[in-house]
């Protein structure tokens, strides 16, 4: 368990059994309570002293406005990044070009390991390695272009392997995701070029995505993450994302297909297959109570109902009157949701 869901349980519990205390269907002895909430107190000091962790709901608050203000610091940090080294780089003589890319990856790396030493909650080692891995991503970038080399994927790989260790080392779910992202793009690429066409041509089987997608998506079955609990719901996002965008690409242009069907079959059938497919996810994350794949498969299955739903009726129809069905539809999916809720509840 880790040591915040440790501390929103214990909070939870002295709220719960204050409410327990006020309906009358439990009383503790004052010495009982006294000796309780002294426990609770103990431990909830503890885990914020030793683990940083949020022991109210205004904290919880306040760290998930920290974590979004870390995560767009980054963000901002890159594209500074990236726009000085774009303004000014070509002023400097190569020897220094090519020390200043080199160098500038392991010095952030460096940073980001003082920052993880220094602090507990790594908001800012996390913004540090965010623009570790932009820093690596233009030492490759721009080293090719000086010495004006062909791009190939294997910068992919690179990339990828670079954010997977920066994750893996300090604990990081948007650095993993990043490089888990690049993984992906270089199997695909790769794939590409052994068939001898321009590896960046990704439309061109977009079904080879949706392969490598629910590869990444079976990993965290396969490898544990005793340490890294919110790892598995990375690979599961990206690995997701990875096979429903296709889809829903192949249900507008089915050109890159493997199906041997005219091109309006195949859509039509990616269509349907994609809510079939996302129905399932949200089927699959219920059964094993993966939150992020029900929230992405019902997103999904929305989606791709609106999609059949367009083609359905869009052209014939009043528009007025395609809004209102459009309308109705969503108020039956919040019906049905609402059953599958209910019916959840009373099986536990």
């Amino acid at each position: 368990m880790q040591p915040q869901e440790r501390a929103d349980r214990l909070r939870i519990f002295r709220q719960e059994l204050d409410q327990l205390e006020l309906e009358n269907a439990l009383r503790l002895s004052p010495e009982q309570r006294s000796g309780l909430d002294a426990h609770l107190d103990q431990k909830l000091k503890a885990l914020a002293s030793q683990y940083d962790v949020d022991t109210s709901e205004s904290q919880r608050q306040i760290s998930f406005g920290m974590k979004i203000a870390s995560a767009l610091g980054g963000l901002a940090l890159c594209a500074a990044l990236v726009l000085f080294l774009a303004r000014y780089m070509g002023l400097w003589p190569t020897p220094v070009q090519v020390a200043v890319l080199a160098i500038l990856p392991f010095v952030l790396t460096a940073a980001a390991e003082w920052a993880a030493r220094k602090e507990t909650t790594l908001y800012y080692t996390s913004l540090i390695c965010v623009v570790a891995f932009a820093a690596f991503v233009a030492n490759l970038s721009i080293l090719g272009a000086i010495f004006n080399m062909a791009r190939t994927p294997n910068a992919l790989a690179a990339w990828g392997v670079f954010g997977i260790a920066l994750a893996y080392h300090f604990g990081l779910r948007l650095v993993l995701a990043a490089g888990l992202i690049s993984v992906l793009g270089w199997v695909t690429a790769e794939t590409n070029v052994w068939r001898g066409w321009w590896w960046w041509e990704f439309e061109r089987r977009p079904e080879e995505l949706m392969l490598a997608g629910i590869a990444m998506a079976a990993l965290p079955l396969i490898l544990h993450h005793a340490g890294r609990a919110g790892f598995p719901m990375v690979y599961r996002l990206v690995g997701m994302l990875a096979i429903f965008f296709p889809m829903l690409y192949l249900s507008a242009q089915a050109s890159g297909s493997y199906f041997p069907w005219d091109a309006r079959n195949i859509e039509k059938f990616y269509q349907v297959f994609g809510m079939l497919a996302a129905s399932g996810a949200v089927w699959a994350g219920i059964r094993r109570n993966w939150r992020e794949t029900i929230n992405t498969g019902t997103a999904f299955f929305v989606i791709f109902l609106f999609v059949r739903l367009v083609n359905w009726w869009w052209d014939w129809m009043p528009k007025y009157l395609f809004f209102l069905l459009i309308g109705l539809v969503a108020i039956a999916l919040v019906a049905v949701f609402k059953r599958l809720r209910t019916g959840l509840r009373s099986a536990l």
